[in-house]
């Protein structure tokens, strides 16, 4: 699991063993601290209000949201209230429509997120049957909600880069080459990622 400094450390340094470019790294930037989230709607329901604006407009929103429907903006409140209410509160009908298919599949039973399934593809399958949660949002679930070890976002483009910078690549490798290259990393890769965000964040000169 990725769910501690403890555990990234000792997956980063298994990984820094057999990758100069990731000791390297290390040595520039730290380790990095785990960021995780509460599992579940809540989460899922915040990426999705996320999605596409600023951190500080999607606060606002959700603070719009919790003060019509209360906290956690529970999903049989959210299916009660109509298109108006909602918007309101600031969401557009693309994402009335993302939160309603959260809302509708957890309260039918049509996917239980505090039960995923342990194959890490057969729980990404699960999660993108929400409308709105794609294969990058799932992924992004799994290693900060549940802390997955080995979910290794390989389309992400700051991964991209700052894998390539790390190993020391002549440019940037796409989501192919980025997810073979991980290969040899296995089980480790979640906190590869998460190293590879640090990276990103950080200045280095």
């Amino acid at each position: 699991m990725v769910n501690t400094a403890e555990e990234l450390r000792a997956s980063l340094d298994v990984i820094a063993a057999m990758e100069p470019g990731f000791a390297a790294a290390i040595g520039r930037v730290g380790y990095p601290l785990p960021r995780m989230r509460e599992p579940g709607y809540e989460t899922l329901l915040r990426t999705i209000v996320g999605q596409q604006v600023s951190v500080a407009a999607a606060a606002a929103v959700w603070r719009r949201l919790e003060t019509e429907l209360g906290a956690g903006c529970a999903p049989d409140a959210l299916l009660s209230r109509d298109f108006d209410a909602l918007r309101a509160c600031g969401l557009s009908r693309q994402k009335q429509g993302y939160a309603r298919s959260l809302a509708e599949l957890v309260v039918s039973g049509g996917i239980d997120l505090h039960d995923l399934p342990q194959d890490d593809e057969e729980a990404i399958a699960q999660l993108v049957r929400i409308k709105g949660i794609g294969r990058w949002s799932a992924e992004i679930y799994l290693l900060f909600a549940e802390g997955r070890p080995d979910v290794w976002p390989a389309g992400d483009l700051a991964v991209q880069i700052e894998i390539g910078r790390i190993l020391g690549l002549p440019e940037r490798p796409g989501e192919k080459l980025t997810r073979e290259l991980a290969e040899r990393w296995r089980p480790h890769r979640g906190a590869a990622a998460i190293m590879a965000w640090h990276h990103y964040n950080t200045e280095v000169l």
